[in-house]
């Protein structure tokens, strides 16, 4: 990928893209001095918004609207709201109602598109505020409702509904909670999560489909739901970018270098649709977390306006679940060292992932203090002392070796 020239002032940047990423991005632009034309186009008829609190205060009904307190007009940044992304010809941003829009810098921003499960179709997902008003709408006291995924989502969405009065079942395939996420020990420890708050949890169970009133289970057993929500994952919404030219993975995430920099001159990508090179893990990431959309879209902005600082942070996810708060940082593999740093019978703990004594990942439930610091150590390949790092009494950052 060859190195595009910066922006000049009579170029105008599509955006494509409502949500954190595409809203940093032009935000971004903004902030470091760009003062020519600048167009958010997204494909939800709402301003750009946030995702994470959809899950949680708009279920709730604290909430109605999670729009971003940004101050568009006076920015001069230009939103097209419900419009859809079609197609991609250099130059040239095809959206739907044969409309073209011409652009001289483009950041692809779409996000990810929940996976749906075969033989559920008329299940609810959770992505667009709209989803979550409608939703709101049918989560009454005394609904049963079956959850499909003991994922992030999939907690988050069960905790919110427990605490609006419904009766709750989370069906998941793998053999614990956060399957692929997290090491079986680890999911087992938050099944009992589920127990304490009133929520059947079946792992294990293969959905075979649904029929009226019921989920139907590969063993044959039926479960009563009056609403069935899916969460079983999200890949990158960027079937729109088929014959434009743009480099995709196998799983649809737009190659990007470095620098945000797509195989297209003239076009970066940001957020959830993207597939960076990260020097630290050694390996490609896509990742679907909030934080990244969040420096990646800001990153974006920077590499559009000449920065050269590669983009390689610390992935970083949360979650608010069973009334804790769930942190995750790093990137661990099955051959790392796992240290406990406590016990799994405390009410708030920690795990550790080494790597040749070398901290490589993080896990902490009600511990912030532990994961702020486990971020910095991860980000300077930091070596630990491992008898001092297991030990809860000794601040983290204390337990460096070097």
């Amino acid at each position: 990928m060859g190195r595009v020239a910066e922006l000049n002032g009579t170029d105008r940047v599509v955006v494509v893209g409502g949500g954190m990423a595409g809203a940093q991005a032009a935000l971004g632009l903004r902030q470091g001095g760009w003062r020519g034309a600048v167009t958010l186009v997204g494909d939800e008829p709402h301003r750009p918004y946030d995702r994470p609190p959809l899950s949680k205060d708009v279920l709730l009904g604290k909430s109605d609207s999670t729009a971003f307190d940004i101050d568009w007009d006076h920015l001069g940044v230009e939103l097209l709201p419900g419009r859809r992304a079609v197609g991609l010809r250099p130059g040239l941003l095809q959206l739907d109602g044969s409309i073209e829009l011409p652009y001289d810098a483009l950041v692809i921003a779409t996000g990810a598109a929940p996976l749906a499960l075969p033989g559920t179709e008329g299940a609810h997902l959770l992505r667009t505020l709209d989803d979550a008003l409608a939703l709101r709408a049918l989560l009454t006291p005394g609904k049963r409702l079956v959850l499909v995924g003991a994922g992030w989502i999939g907690a988050e969405t069960a905790t919110v509904a427990r605490q609006l009065g419904c009766e709750v079942t989370v069906v998941e395939a793998g053999p614990a909670p956060l399957p692929g996420a997290l090491p079986a020990e680890l999911g087992a420890l938050m099944a009992a999560w589920y127990a304490d708050a009133g929520i059947v949890l079946r792992c294990g169970a293969a959905v075979a489909g649904l029929e009226p009133g019921a989920v139907l289970l590969a063993d044959g057993t039926r479960l009563d739901a009056d609403e069935v929500v899916v969460g079983i994952g999200a890949r990158p919404a960027t079937g729109w970018l088929a014959g434009s030219g743009i480099d995709l993975d196998p799983s649809g995430a737009v190659l990007v270098d470095e620098r945000l920099r797509t195989s297209l001159p003239g076009v970066w990508a940001a957020g959830d649709c993207t597939s960076y090179p990260s020097a630290r893990s050694g390996t490609r990431l896509t990742v679907q977390h909030w934080d990244h959309a969040l420096q990646s879209g800001s990153a974006v902005a920077a590499s559009m306006l000449g920065s050269d600082a590669p983009y390689d942070p610390v992935p970083y996810f949360w979650s608010e679940q069973f009334g804790r708060m769930v942190q995750y940082a790093g990137r661990h593999t099955d051959a790392d060292r796992l240290l406990w740093r406590g016990t799994p019978a405390d009410a708030d703990w920690t795990v550790l992932w080494l790597r040749s004594d070398v901290l490589v990942a993080a896990l902490s439930v009600d511990r912030p203090r532990d994961l702020n610091q486990a971020r910095r150590l991860i980000d300077r390949a930091t070596r630990l002392d491992p008898g001092r790092a297991a030990d809860p009494a000794v601040p983290l950052k204390a337990a460096a070796a070097d």
